[in-house]
């Protein structure tokens, strides 16, 4: 195999398996990456330190950094399996975001210290409610592609 033959080898993609992280699809992985690290160290930190004073609000952050490192995976895998399993984990966020951010504001003291997804996310510049609303969009836009070319 010629250095040529090789390099297309790399590039080609798996059959049946569609990219989805071509143009706002890498945004979209950088992004949740970032979030990954930032959700689950604070989380990690917080638990590790001060679990007593937050329980629910550091479980909350912990596993809204599982979600994202689920949802950057399989926007990184792709295929059909991966763009619906992200699709689905993507609602179940933006889920999350809206019933945590509208407890804390309707409720404070549920939450003495702030989960990822208080306030909508506005500690986090509200990453965590456009994120997934981008996400949901990139993902339905990408299967709409697909469907087209198909």
């Amino acid at each position: 195999m010629t250095s040529g033959e090789a390099e297309v080898a790399v590039t080609q993609e798996k059959p049946g398996r569609a990219r989805l992280i071509s143009g706002p699809g890498i945004v979209l992985v950088w992004l949740y990456g970032v979030m990954v690290v930032g959700a689950v160290s604070r989380s990690a930190y917080q638990i590790a330190t001060e679990f007593d004073r937050a329980p629910l609000a550091y479980s909350l952050s912990a596993a809204a950094g599982v979600v994202y490192g689920f949802i950057t995976y399989t926007l990184v895998r792709g295929g059909e399996t991966a763009r619906k399993a992200a699709l689905v984990c993507c609602v179940a966020e933006l889920a999350g975001v809206l019933t945590v951010g509208t407890w804390t504001l309707v409720e404070p003291s549920a939450f003495p210290d702030a989960t990822v997804w208080s306030d909508f996310g506005m500690g986090y510049v509200f990453i965590p409610v456009l994120l997934p609303l981008s996400a949901i969009y990139w993902l339905r836009k990408a299967r709409a592609q697909q469907e087209d070319a198909a």
